[in-house]
C-alpha cells in the first residue's frame, strides 16, 4: 500500500466516525462497535488476505475520532472466534460483560481486531454486548451487536477501498400503542 493510499484510508475512516458519532449523538459512557474485514477492502474474499497495514490505518482514524468524542470501542472479531468482541477491560468492567478466554490473531479473529487487542491499553475478548451504534465495513453483520431498536446511518463515504460501509445507530423502543406519548411538548 502506498503512502497516499494510506492516507486516503486514514482520512475516509475519520470521517465515517465523526458522522456516526455526531448522528448517534456518543460521548463519554457510549459503545461503538466496529467490524471490518481488510480482506474486501483491498478487494479480496472476506477472510481470505488480512491486512495489518490497512489495520493500522484504519485505527488511526478510528482513534482520532474517538479521542475527541469520549466514546468506548468494541471491534467484532470474525466468524471463527463466533463474532467475540476486543474491548478494554473498563468497559467489560463497567457494562458487566462476560470475559471468554481467546486472543484474536488475524487467521483467527481477523486482522482488525487481532490489530485493535495489540494497541488496547488492558484488553480483554468479551463474548457478546450491545452498543449504542456500530460500523460495519465488508459486510461483517454487525447488527448482533448493537442494542434493539438499529437504526441506520447512511454516511457520506459508502466504500473504503472496495469494501461497502454501512452503519447504525440505535434508538428506545416506541411503545404503548395509539395513545402512547414519546415526546412532551411545552
Amino acid at each position: 500500500m502506498t503512502e497516499s493510499e494510506v492516507f486516503l484510508i486514514v482520512r475516509q475512516m475519520e470521517t465515517v466516525v465523526a458522522e456516526v458519532a455526531e448522528i448517534a449523538q456518543l460521548g463519554e459512557g457510549s459503545l461503538l462497535v466496529i467490524g471490518c474485514s481488510t480482506s474486501e477492502i483491498m478487494g479480496k474474499p472476506i477472510g481470505k488476505a488480512g491486512d495489518m497495514d490497512i489495520a493500522d490505518a484504519l485505527y488511526r482514524g478510528i482513534e482520532t475520532v474517538r479521542r475527541q468524542f469520549g466514546f468506548s470501542l468494541a471491534f467484532q472479531c470474525c466468524e471463527h472466534l463466533n463474532r467475540a468482541l476486543v474491548v478494554e477491560r473498563a468497559t467489560q468492567r463497567y457494562r458487566a460483560l462476560q470475559e471468554v478466554s481467546v486472543v484474536p490473531v488475524p487467521g483467527a479473529g481477523g486482522a482488525m481486531a487481532a490489530y485493535a487487542y495489540r494497541q488496547l491499553h488492558d484488553p480483554v475478548v468479551v463474548e457478546t454486548l450491545q452498543a449504542d451504534a456500530g460500523i460495519d465495513i465488508g459486510d461483517t453483520l454487525i447488527g448482533m451487536q448493537v442494542r434493539p431498536v438499529a437504526v441506520p446511518i447512511r454516511p457520506s463515504i459508502r466504500t473504503l477501498g472496495a469494501a461497502h460501509v454501512n452503519a447504525a445507530r440505535s434508538r428506545p423502543k416506541l411503545i404503548g400503542g395509539a395513545r402512547a406519548v414519546y415526546m412532551l411538548t411545552n
